[in-house]
């Protein structure tokens, strides 16, 4: 209630992108306090035996993660476990820091419970990335979501991908190709068949090769695929062998929104993410997996509000979900909401 009557107003009231980093920098303040973490945990953690699964061979203590793109750099890994995610995604990372789009590029819609970003993969850069990580609770489940630099070229696409990839490889639990972000010139185009199954047999060819236990390597997509396109996906994990598929990422879609049409054209270019992308996301995921028969696990993320919302996706075919939009709009209590509302019905 603290979130929604007091800090999500103020937060609500400046520019996205700033208030982003504003509750950044509340979050290290206060939940790296060793008393306060503990409070946070109490408050905010759910543990039961039925929220435990294991997916492509890792133990996830309950099923709801956070996504990528809300600590894209890796600094907020311990402070954000606090509030009872059962795994956190960082990234999407890419070799050469980038300072991604020009600002403003992040913009809510109050009247969707949406976003609209145009970030354009903006971090710090692999090494920096890892320094963090090699110093990280190996206890907390995490996802490094991988990435190429603007300025690489698609043909050489596949380079920028094998150093993220090499780089983390001792450093997080599963990697996430992403191809689908539509703020990146031309990556989309990485989703063709023979590029993208390029890339995803060369890093499995890698990890099959590794000394060390090999570690799982999901494709994230777009929502706007076709039928057509999403039986090329699962025709390019099966024949790949990769563990899986994060459906979906953002949309270029703008079809049904509230939000008044000029306003939305003023924001301009970017992924939508929220309550408008619900429904396409569990279409593809209901679709992937009724193609592939159940034959590959899928991590859903898109408009997941609530209890019913993780349980519609699940129920379509998800083995986890991930949150990001609604972890904005709904604050920290949203985690601990939908696992007490997953138990019994999952």
């Amino acid at each position: 209630m603290i979130y929604k009557n007091v800090l999500k107003p103020i937060f609500f009231s400046i520019d996205a992108e700033t208030a982003h980093h504003r509750v950044f920098s509340l979050i290290k303040l206060t939940v790296s306090i060793g008393v306060v973490s503990n409070i946070v945990k109490k408050l905010y953690q759910k543990k039961h035996k039925s929220l435990e699964r294991e997916v492509f061979g890792i133990k996830f203590p309950n099923p709801v993660g956070l996504a990528a793109g809300f600590d894209k750099d890796g600094k907020l890994i311990s402070e954000l476990s606090a509030f009872g995610f059962g795994f956190i995604e960082v990234g999407t990372v890419t070799p050469k820091p980038q300072e991604g789009n020009p600002k403003p590029r992040l913009f809510r819609l109050p009247n969707d419970h949406a976003l609209i970003n145009r970030m354009g993969f903006n971090n710090e850069g692999l090494d920096k990335l890892v320094g963090r990580l090699k110093r990280r609770d190996r206890s907390i489940i995490v996802g490094g979501n991988i990435g190429k630099n603007k300025l690489t070229p698609n043909e050489e696409a596949l380079s920028d991908y094998i150093k993220c990839f090499d780089s983390l490889f001792n450093y997080v639990d599963y990697f996430v190709v992403n191809v689908s972000s539509p703020n990146t010139p031309n990556l989309r185009a990485l989703q063709d068949k023979e590029p993208l199954k390029a890339i995803l047999s060369s890093l499995q060819e890698r990890n099959n090769k590794n000394s060390n236990a090999n570690k799982p390597i999901l494709l994230k997509i777009a929502p706007d695929l076709t039928n057509e396109q999403l039986d090329d996906i699962v025709e390019i994990v099966q024949e790949t062998k990769i563990a899986g598929v994060i459906a979906t990422n953002t949309t270029i879609d703008r079809s049904g929104l509230k939000t008044q049409k000029q306003d939305v054209e003023k924001i301009g270019q970017g992924g939508l993410s929220g309550v408008p992308v619900k429904k396409r996301s569990t279409e593809v995921i209901r679709y992937l997996n009724n193609r592939s028969n159940n034959s590959f696990p899928i991590i859903a993320v898109g408009g997941i509000f609530n209890a019913d919302d993780a349980i519609e996706k699940l129920n379509a075919g998800a083995s986890l979900v991930q949150v990001y939009t609604s972890f904005i709009y709904e604050g920290p209590s949203l985690i601990k909401n939908i696992n007490k509302g997953l138990i019994g019905r999952i």
